[in-house]
């Protein structure tokens, strides 16, 4: 029982790191199409 519960509390652990991890590329590919994009609108112009 009590390895099932460490087990569990490290798997949530994990997850919870990955969900941040995740969350920070989303910013991060999120900030390089906003660079893409006003690069294009001031080539455009």
């Amino acid at each position: 029982m009590r390895k099932i519960i460490t087990l569990s509390l490290v798997a949530a652990a994990l997850a919870v790191s990955a969900c941040n991890t995740v969350a920070g590329v989303g910013r991060d590919v999120s900030a390089a199409g906003s660079a893409v994009s006003s690069g294009a609108e001031r080539a455009k112009h």
